[in-house]
């Protein structure tokens, strides 16, 4: 070794699961009743929105096998969890790796559901790199019209 420290990604991999521990600790109670995934700027970048009849979230998730993915429903929360394989060769005396952009890992993202979310009737499908999951609301909290006799 040539006296420069030079830390492994697995270092820097423990250090970004530390920080989203402590996001998800000290993120403010308003934010866990809200819509919102819960951790900005983590893998897979979410998109979160609704419709008259669902709440649709888009995993932009390129490069997974769906096998990986684990999707739960848990006491108003949305899971989606997985891991992401390295396509990069194992370093060795004939390869070097000069840049490392594209995470790779074990990945955990979580979004709280609304209380209309219906945890009991839940879609996924993954396709061209983006996982949409589709959560119907409850029947009961849709709007219906009312004859007067």
């Amino acid at each position: 070794m040539n006296g420069i420290y030079q830390p492994s990604a697995g270092l820097f991999a423990d250090l970004q699961r530390m920080q989203g521990l402590l996001d998800e600790v000290f993120r403010p109670a308003s934010g866990r009743n809200s819509i919102r995934p819960a951790a900005a700027g983590g893998f897979p970048s979410l998109n979160v929105g609704t419709t008259p009849t669902s709440i649709e979230v888009m995993a932009l998730a390129p490069g997974l096998d769906p096998a990986s993915l684990d999707i739960t429903v848990d006491r108003g929360l949305l899971i989606v969890a997985g891991e992401r394989k390295s396509d990069l060769p194992p370093e060795g005396e004939r390869t070097s790796v000069y840049a490392r952009e594209r995470f790779t890992g074990r990945f955990r993202r979580v979004v709280s559901l609304p209380e209309d979310a219906d945890p009991a009737r839940v879609d996924a499908k993954y396709r061209d790199g983006v996982l949409r999951i589709s959560v119907a609301k409850r029947e009961s909290s849709q709007p219906r019209r009312i004859d007067v006799n």
